[in-house]
């Protein structure tokens, strides 16, 4: 049933006006805290967002995505060392957490749980729907929700009740494009012809490339939608946020 269920998925970007409960939000924020994490200290935290005035307020830093204001329910997960330090702090303990190591494990953990909640999530008839736009814009994330030093946003996923129609599946690589056995083999041009072919043919990514007048598909997502320069300018953010926010003491 999950199998099936996963191989349907889709994310979800139009929802009802229907309000998530609190009881449920907190009931899957507990199946989710079962999720692995590294050593069993739970390096996480989740910023939740309700309120209209604040969906429109952080609407720009998620470049005025509509699902970020038009989702009932709006998280934010966050690599959290703090809390692990405080307590460390009140129990006669010094945690050596200002590090890049520490920021690692934290992120990990923190999609490890932000994953673990979307899976029960759509197990329970809600949609969901990641947004990337979070670790580019930290630091406004970081004075928006005044997280300490060693807390970081990761990552923001919208919630809701589906509104009908449901999307269109997107395409994904066959299998054989991600699986290595025992070691690594690297793609050739023939490989990455076959592997990419049925991605490239698809009418829709024929147009997509089209309307954005570029000769390839790659073309669109290197020159448009991650440029170097775009790649570069929020890297510089990052590291500044890590830095200020002292993971890279």
């Amino acid at each position: 049933m999950l199998i099936e269920s996963m191989k349907n998925r889709r994310s979800i970007r139009q929802y009802t006006e229907q309000e998530i409960p609190a009881s449920l939000l907190n009931e899957l924020f507990e199946v989710a805290s079962r999720a692995s994490n590294t050593g069993n200290m739970q390096l996480y935290s989740v910023i939740v967002t309700r309120d209209a005035a604040a969906k429109a307020r952080q609407a720009p830093f998620h470049f005025n995505q509509k699902m970020a204001t038009e989702a009932p329910v709006v998280l934010t997960f966050c690599a959290d060392a703090n809390r692990f330090v405080r307590w460390a702090e009140n129990r006669k303990a010094e945690a050596g957490f200002d590090n890049l190591q520490t920021f690692l494990a934290a992120t990990i953990d923190a999609m490890l749980f932000a994953q673990a909640f979307c899976d029960a999530a759509e197990a329970r008839g809600l949609g969901i729907c990641y947004l990337g736009t979070t670790a580019y814009n930290a630091d406004k994330f970081i004075a928006e929700y005044k997280l300490p030093r060693l807390v970081v946003p990761i990552v923001t996923v919208t919630v809701g009740y589906p509104a009908e129609p449901l999307p269109v599946q997107p395409e994904r690589l066959p299998v054989e494009a991600i699986i290595h056995n025992e070691v690594y083999t690297d793609y050739t041009p023939a490989s990455i012809d076959t592997l990419y072919k049925a991605k490239e043919e698809l009418e829709a990514n024929r147009e997509y490339t089209r309307i954005n007048n570029k000769e390839t598909l790659a073309q669109v997502f290197t020159d448009i939608r991650y440029t170097r320069k775009n790649n570069e300018y929020f890297s510089e953010v990052l590291l500044k946020v890590l830095k200020d926010q002292g993971f890279l003491n």
